[in-house]
């Protein structure tokens, strides 16, 4: 299973919208879509999870695809970028 990330998503975007975009490519075992806590809108980007063959042709296929008026970002999750506690 690998995690992908996901940005320039557009603020009209839902997890129905996304998980169909996606799907052309293979199973979408998990979908989170970051959203604004007061407006509910879409903030622009999320995480999915897909099997790897699967989530490297969705990267091949979505990478740069125009939705809206941006280009898509689709990357594997880059574990190195997530925020840890140093300890003192």
């Amino acid at each position: 299973m690998k995690k992908m990330f996901v940005g320039n998503l557009p603020s009209d975007a839902s997890e129905d919208s996304v998980t169909a975009m996606f799907s052309e490519f293979g199973t979408v075992r998990s979908i989170q879509i970051i959203s604004d806590v007061f407006s509910g809108k879409c903030r622009g980007f999320g995480f999915i999870e897909m099997e790897g063959h699967e989530a490297r042709a969705a990267i091949a296929g979505l990478d740069g695809k125009t939705c809206g008026e941006k280009s898509l970002k689709v990357r594997f999750e880059d574990p190195r970028t997530k925020s840890k506690k140093r300890r003192r």
